[in-house]
């Protein structure tokens, strides 16, 4: 790629650390902000737009997930391009503004082209934010900064749900969406307001269509990173999965509407719980060793539960720990694959990041719609796809990996393996 000439140093980057972190945690939690406050809603906003089929109300959630992924493509090589900053301002202004059509909404197809909408301007603070994360850090400090992100970014996933079941209780669904505008245009202001750009001039690109299919020829060529990216995906589909169809086994299979938040707090606290453990331990284990020790544990956890439901003896309280324990396990998967599958990426790194979003949450979002459409008023289709998805992640793994797995990478290794587009 032909790099832009600069004349001006980099901004002066005023950001504290933990600030950092904040901020970039609350851009990537935009996200969760989109999904998770109205899963306790799903019911209610079926029977407003006249959904007949209850699993059919899982497109509110799918039709978020292909926008996200869909949009993931552009923003990469747009940021490279541009900046980080000024790409991530206008994606989140036109995020408020989908999010506003969600609550205006007055029939399900345009509801579904909100939500569409919605991801797809979402898209750029999951793969802005990744790329800033890189522009500053890389290897297993990377792993381990993301993983601090992450812990900040399961505050939403586990409060989401109490704060849609809150606002059920004294307004309409439609106000859930009002909400959510208010506080993208929060963070939105935030960002504006604080955050310096960190893209280094030095690695802007311009956007051709020659250097675009270049450097995504290099990303898909890189085995490790490619590996990874697939791996990521796959076992990303068990929890779009997870998402899909945990209000309808809390609603439907075990009737406990009024514990769903509470118990869906609880499940996803444990991913907070496994980021923090992550985040002391990368920097002293490595990033392929837990991940690798994770994606195991958590095979045999699924095994475990989907024998369990199987034999009729599945219960609230065992669902909750089975999927409590994969969620710990799920925590150690996320962002080291995502560390890992960007390690050879210092310029170009947005495209990198675009390419990275939109191959995960596609494969996520595809294979996790088909766990959530076989829900048959049981919780073995959820099992069993936490189970088969581990296991295919684990061969791609090995695959990228070279079948020598448990391996740590040194730092000159990462330098020896660095590409940049051509």
């Amino acid at each position: 790629m032909q790099h832009l000439p600069h004349s001006t140093p980099p901004a002066h980057f005023r950001l504290g650390f933990k600030e950092f972190v904040a901020l970039i945690a609350a851009l990537m939690a935009t996200n969760a902000l989109s999904i998770d406050p109205m899963l306790p809603a799903l019911p209610a906003i079926g029977e407003t737009l006249n959904v007949p089929h209850a699993n059919d109300r899982q497109w509110i959630v799918t039709a978020y997930f292909l926008g996200l992924g869909i949009g993931s493509l552009i923003y990469g090589p747009l940021s490279d391009r541009f900046g980080r900053k000024p790409i991530m301002g206008i994606s989140l202004v036109l995020l408020a503004l989908s999010t506003g059509f969600c609550a205006m909404s007055q029939s399900f197809a345009m509801m579904l082209a909100a939500r569409f909408a919605c991801g797809f301007f979402a898209a750029a603070t999951r793969v802005i934010a990744i790329s800033i994360v890189r522009d500053r850090f890389h290897g297993d400090q990377m792993a381990r900064i993301m993983s601090l992100i992450f812990i900040v970014f399961m505050v939403v996933p586990i409060l989401a749900p109490s704060f849609g079941q809150a606002v059920l209780l004294v307004a309409p669904w439609r106000w859930i969406f009002w909400a959510l505008l208010i506080v993208t245009v929060l963070i939105t202001l935030w960002m504006l307001i604080r955050l310096p750009e960190t893209l280094d001039p030095a690695n802007r690109v311009e956007v051709r269509v020659g250097d675009l299919k270049s450097t995504l020829w290099t990303i898909v060529t890189n085995r490790g990173s490619i590996g990874h990216m697939l791996a990521s995906g796959v076992v990303l589909g068990g929890l779009v999965g997870f998402i899909t169809s945990v209000q309808q086994i809390f609603f439907d299979v075990f009737h406990e509407e009024a514990r769903f938040p509470l118990a869906f707090a609880l499940i996803a606290g444990f991913m907070g719980v496994g980021s923090f453990l992550n985040s002391h331990l990368v920097e002293r284990i490595g990033a392929r060793r837990l991940s690798q020790g994770s994606l195991l544990a958590m095979i045999m956890i699924s095994a475990t539960h989907a024998y369990y439901t199987w034999s009729g003896l599945e219960t609230v309280f065992s669902f909750i720990v089975f999927q409590a324990a994969t969620m710990l396990s799920f925590a150690f998967t996320g962002s080291n694959f995502s560390a890992i599958s960007m390690e050879p990426f210092a310029r170009g790194a947005g495209m990198a990041s675009s390419f990275q979003a939109f191959l995960t949450t596609i494969v996520s979002a595809l294979l996790g719609a088909a766990v959530g459409w076989q829900f048959n008023g049981t919780t073995l289709p959820l099992a069993l796809g936490f189970l088969c998805y581990g296991l295919l992640a684990f061969l791609i793994v090995a695959w990228a990996e070279r079948w020598q797995l448990f391996r740590r990478r040194r730092l000159a290794d990462h330098r020896e393996n660095a590409v940049s587009p051509r």
